[in-house]
């Protein structure tokens, strides 16, 4: 089988997962600097699945690095079978913290209005970081799908 875009071990999985690092720091980074997250239980859980994504995913670009500078194929069935659990499991958790997250997100800004004026939530970072979170999850979500299709392959 050809080599896929985002397949382990090459520079398109290493940018992959550095990409899945960066927007889940980001989200975390902004959820916390933003006043009054810890009053909302979902961004709680925004932060946490943020975090474990970010471990997984440098976990994973650090064994790409260490794949491309021995030119070592990551490619057995279960290296890669432990890839898709993985992933499926963080691309799980990071789309249901990203939807809760938006939930609240739209209950407080639209609903009851509490992000409107001076002196209240500071609902732009929470925008944002949510914003990123989808993205992650959508980083993670192709980085899955494509480790089913090459342990489908194998």
């Amino acid at each position: 089988m050809k080599d896929l875009l985002g397949s382990p071990g090459t520079v398109t999985g290493f940018l992959l997962r550095i990409g899945q690092c960066s927007f889940a720091a980001g989200s975390a980074g902004v959820m916390v600097s933003a006043i009054g997250f810890s009053n909302f239980t979902a961004y709680c859980y925004l932060i946490a699945s943020m975090g474990l994504q970010l471990l997984w995913s440098f976990g994973l670009a650090c064994l790409d690095i260490y794949s491309l500078c021995i030119k070592k194929d990551l490619r057995n069935p279960v290296l890669v079978s432990l890839f898709v659990v993985g992933d499926w499991v963080t691309a799980t958790l990071s789309l249901a913290a990203a939807c809760s997250s938006a939930g609240i997100a739209v209950l407080y800004a639209r609903d009851l209005k509490f992000c409107s004026g001076s002196g209240h939530l500071p609902c732009h970072r929470f925008e944002v970081s949510i914003a990123m979170a989808f993205v992650t999850w959508l980083l993670i979500a192709i980085s899955s799908h494509v480790m089913f299709w090459i342990l489908a392959s194998l």
